[in-house]
């Protein structure tokens, strides 16, 4: 208790050398609302403070002062909400107190503090969320809190230890920490403060900003302070990488590099015996492999079965949860569990296969920088081959896809928890040629603009999913009904003459292939002098698997890098008979290129005859992440195939 009460004091002392003023003195002198006039509230300072032990356990203390300018603001603040993990960390809300714009006071009864279990949606893991209900607050009013906490981010194997010793973090007398320094509302000032036992090496580096920072020795510890001041929302762009890959941030972290996480990843699993094989998997991993010839052979059979038969639903299964992989005695009995479940699994039955294979961490959606903070939230799977080269696998992002490394994860780091150690690494750009879409057909105008048309489509790895979805992702009977929903988002009164596809869950056969035929009334203007329409396969059918095509480019110039789902090829074709014989009046013309990040290249033609009219167009996007200086070029490619799609072609009827 005397340890608390000293934190505290520490922070109220800090306060008041920072900020040389009674808190009400700040509030009132404080910018208002003409200020910030997109601001529904104001934090005035958020501050931090972390005492770290020698056996890396921290105490928080988090001291924040609001000031409410709007009713949403007012809403926003109406109750103070902190998540966390029992089985990792211990919070509490320490004190919440109102300063009413009339001048008065009120601070809140915390014995209202409310522990319930948090929402949640496919991971159930026991995660909690205390609550008090701050009630109704109104523009002008200042809301002080006061949190504490102690322990760290993820669960790991819980023994029947002392209350400290379960929130000491997985990799023993290490402190790490990530600290945001971006906020969707203004803040006046963010001071985030940790002291550390001065003989533990301490790695740093602030991200996409600038931070006033400061080292200083105090008794037996080095605390290390960094101050931001005036932090301004930031602007969002449509389809950018992750705020934490362009906002301020922090990180911190004790430990010495990315091999001693490799190396430590590794042996806390093969500890636990997270990979040990039992009979009833290797019966199980005989009979897949019966047939098998090759090494890659064995290697697609036993992800895409733990990918399939492995349901992605996380519960609280006691041991094993955070870094420490459950058994696969466990996940094979289950047949469920989260990502590190699933790779777990896949290890076992490789192993069991005669294979070397091991976890590896990633984060998805965003980037890891090279301070070896905890920057992840996903697990895979990694098999060494007989070359000696290690292949990655992700039983978890290709459940009823034909890869066996997603492609959508392309361009994005990951650590090898391998018994040699590994250093940070990133997965290489997959070549569009592997993501392909190609819709080809013939169609035919009529002499009232009618057309009838066949399309043919075939797609392949990342499109081949996004298309292949339309199936997987429905019971049967919705399949036909998704098909025409997809040409009549576009072209409303199309009729579906007829469907034809194989089993999409045959997916091991080859890339999804696609038939139908079409009837659409009234589609082309035809006159007695001209015929004006667009090709079918060139207005945008299936852009679901063309993303692109949802990309803003109204945005000439780009703050930030942005990200596609995957690299890609688009080719499109069509073969139009005409009504009449026809010479060619107008079509849209695109100057045909060849970028580093992106190609494009289309045309019309008219046959000898005149009565046949052919489209070619073929779309190349070279990555999934790009930089914002790549757009201009990423945007010619798709501001072309879109200039197809709504630009109808002008062909005057020949006598």
């Amino acid at each position: 208790m005397i340890r608390k009460i000293s934190l505290l004091l520490t922070v109220l002392i800090f306060m008041l050398t920072v900020y040389g003023s009674p808190v009400k003195e700040l509030i009132s002198s404080a910018p208002g609302q003409e200020d910030f006039p997109n601001a529904n509230y104001l934090t005035l300072f958020d501050s931090t403070m972390v005492d770290v032990q020698e056996s890396g356990l921290s105490y928080v203390n988090i001291h924040r002062l609001y000031k409410v300018f709007t009713a949403d603001g007012a809403k926003e603040l109406s109750t103070i909400t902190f998540g966390y993990d029992p089985l990792s960390a211990y919070v509490d809300i320490k004190k919440v107190v109102i300063y009413r714009v009339n001048g008065e006071t009120e601070e809140l009864d915390i014995n209202e503090v409310m522990d319930y279990p948090a929402p949640a949606r496919a991971i159930y893991w026991g995660a909690r969320e205390k609550m008090l209900e701050v009630g109704r607050l109104e523009p002008g009013d200042a809301l002080e809190v006061f949190l504490f906490r102690k322990g760290f981010t993820y669960a790991l194997l819980q023994d029947d230890i002392s209350d400290d010793e379960r929130y000491i973090p997985p990799m023993r007398g290490h402190f790490y920490d990530i600290v945001e320094f971006w906020s969707n509302e203004p803040i006046l000032e963010k001071v985030y403060s940790t002291a550390i036992p001065k003989d533990k090496l301490v790695q740093y580096e602030f991200y996409n900003g600038e931070v006033r920072s400061s080292a200083v020795l105090k008794e037996e510890k080095m605390v290390y302070t960094f101050t931001k001041e005036d932090i301004k929302p930031m602007p969002h762009e449509s389809w950018q990488v992750a705020w934490s890959d362009v906002a301020p941030k922090l990180l911190i972290s004790t430990s010495p590099d990315w091999y001693a996480k490799s190396l430590w990843f590794y042996g806390v699993n093969e500890d636990f015996g997270s990979f040990d094989v039992t009979p009833e998997v290797q019966a199980k991993v005989d009979a897949l492999l019966k047939d098998a010839y090759t090494e890659m052979d064995s290697i697609s059979i036993l992800t895409h079965w733990v990918a399939d038969e492995i349901r992605y639903s996380g519960i609280s299964m006691g041991e094993g949860e955070g870094y420490t992989l459950h058994k696969g005695e466990m996940t094979f009995l289950d047949r469920c569990g989260v990502c590190k479940d699933k790779a777990g699994m896949l290890i076992t039955m490789l192993r069991a296969a005669g294979f070397e294979s091991y976890p590896a961490m990633t984060m998805a959606g965003s980037r890891i920088d090279y301070i070896p903070a905890d920057q992840f939230n996903h697990s895979v799977t990694i098999v060494k081959l007989r070359n000696g080269e290690y292949e990655l696998l992700d039983p978890t992002w290709v459940p009823f896809l034909r890869e066996l490394w997603s492609s959508a994860e392309q361009q994005q780091n990951y650590l090898m928890g391998v018994p040699e150690g590994a250093d940070l690494m990133i997965t290489p750009v997959s070549d569009p040629e592997n993501h392909f879409i190609r819709i080809d057909g013939t169609s035919e105008i009529k002499e009232n603009g009618d057309v009838e048309g066949k399309i043919n489509l075939i797609a392949e790895g990342q499109t081949d999913a996004s298309i292949r979805r339309m199936f997987t992702g429905y019971p049967m009977s919705e399949w036909d009904k998704n098909l025409e929903a997809e040409i009549k988002k576009t072209h409303p009164r199309a009729e579906i003459l007829k469907t034809s596809y194989k089993n999409p869950y045959n997916y091991q056969e080859g890339p999804i292939k696609l038939e139908i035929t079409y009837r659409i009334p009234d589609y082309a203007t035809v006159t007695n002098d001209e015929i004006i329409f667009i090709p079918v396969n060139a207005t945008q059918i299936f852009t679901r698997g063309m993303g692109h095509l949802y990309m803003n480019t109204n945005i000439m110039e780009r703050k930030y890098d942005f990200r596609e789902r995957c690299s890609r090829l688009v080719q499109l074709e069509e073969q139009i008979k005409l009504p009449f014989k026809a010479s060619l009046t107008y079509a849209p013309e695109i100057e045909e290129f060849n970028g580093d990040v992106a190609a494009f290249e289309g045309e019309y033609k008219l046959s000898l005859k005149g009565n046949v009219l052919m489209l070619f167009e073929r779309i190349t996007l070279n990555k999934r992440v790009y930089e914002k200086e790549e757009w201009p070029e990423y945007r010619k490619a798709v501001v072309a195939q879109k200039k197809f799609a709504e630009e109808p072609v002008i062909l005057k009827i020949e006598n």
